[in-house]
């Protein structure tokens, strides 16, 4: 039997523990905020972010703003372009067709693109293509341009139909590759019937219910849009660096998304859940599946980079896509979650993230 006064010195060490982890957080938060606010000024285009820790969303703000015309400032809502953290879309709605068995990740190239040479079409599989060690040819500079104003994923396809080799042996290296990934996503279009962009609404969007996140098109309506900026250093200013001023900013599946930070927390929270896709899927798309760097404990999943140097994993993708830069960090095991969309290319977010990191970090 518990003595009354042994209850209220445990009453009282539990209120007094929390008190502590709360000022603890708050102390955090403040020094997160005056980080920021050093970095983004209220009159420039700046970030939003999110930070989760143990299934907590503890800091979500934003800084600067979304439009140097209209001066709207930048909030968790704001959609931006998230660059190459598409990818890690493209790849579990692979991993989804492969589940269903409309695809196997070790099915080569010429089961669906016939017109591709065979040379790279016989000897390339669907895995390569997700873990960047495909060698398959870069499209950007073969895409005839001269009467293009935004590529499409299938520009792509006929700027390397007729190349007739790789890089090197598919398997053997890797070799970071968007070309890669605008395949998946024709792969996705062929099996499926369906647009990429379609696909991913049906698939994935609309089932986390991330009803702002789309796929960039010329018809696509997208709302609380940022605009994405290129910083002039020679004129000490920002202009605007977007769909319109870079030709392959609109391909799909390589870097064509826009979500924001509150739709994105929906993605992350929905891997660590389990309980719309399949744990053994979230599993393969974040652990290794392609070594990089042996030395250094630095793999490739599906859509996501896996440093193993520490226990437990940390998982990560950046992105970067005219004037907009993305970087997501998460240590999947500690629900832990850094998340910042910018539309400035002048900051290295990486450097940021790991700032902030130190901070958060016991």
């Amino acid at each position: 039997m518990i003595l009354r006064s042994h209850i209220v010195f445990l009453l009282l060490f539990v209120f007094t523990r929390g008190v502590a982890q709360t000022a603890n957080t708050s102390k955090k938060q403040l020094q997160i905020d005056s980080l920021l606010k050093t970095i983004y000024k209220t009159d420039a285009p700046g970030i939003s972010i999110s930070i989760i820790e143990k299934e907590n969303l503890i800091f979500k703000n934003g800084y600067g703003i979304a439009d140097l015309e209209t001066k709207t400032a930048l909030n968790s809502k704001t959609n931006f372009n998230i660059g190459s953290l598409t990818k890690q879309f493209t790849a579990l709605a692979i991993l989804q067709l492969a589940e269903s068995k409309k695809l196997s990740l070790d099915d080569h190239l010429e089961k669906f693109f016939p017109g591709l040479d065979k040379k790279v079409a016989e000897i390339v599989t669907v895995k390569e293509l997700l873990t960047h060690s495909s060698g398959i040819i870069d499209h950007y500079d073969l895409t005839d341009t001269k009467s293009l104003k935004h590529a499409h994923i299938n520009d792509v396809l006929n700027a390397i139909k007729n190349t007739d080799s790789t890089y090197f042996p598919p398997g053997s290296h890797f070799r970071y590759s968007n070309t890669a990934y605008c395949l998946l996503s024709l792969i996705i279009e062929k099996i499926s019937g369906v647009s990429y962009a379609q696909y991913l609404k049906k698939n994935i969007f609309m089932p986390l219910e991330m009803k702002k996140t789309v796929v960039w098109s010329e018809k696509e309506n997208i709302e609380n849009q940022a605009s994405g900026y290129e910083f002039d250093s020679a004129a000490n200013s920002f202009k605007n660096s977007g769909a319109n001023e870079n030709i392959f900013f609109s391909t799909e599946g390589d870097g064509g998304i826009y979500t924001s930070c509150d739709d994105y927390v929906k993605w992350f929270t929905a891997l660590q859940s389990g309980k719309i896709f399949p744990k053994e899927m979230i599993r393969q798309a974040r652990s290794s599946q392609f070594i990089i760097d042996k030395e250094n404990h630095l793999s490739y999943g599906y859509g996501w980079f896996v440093e193993e140097s520490s226990v437990p994993a940390k998982v990560y993708h950046s992105g970067s896509n005219g004037g907009f830069r993305s970087y997501s960090f998460s240590i999947p095991e500690k629900n832990f979650l850094i998340i910042i969309f910018s539309n400035r290319d002048d900051v290295d977010l990486e450097k940021l993230i790991k700032k902030i990191y130190t901070i958060i970090a016991p």
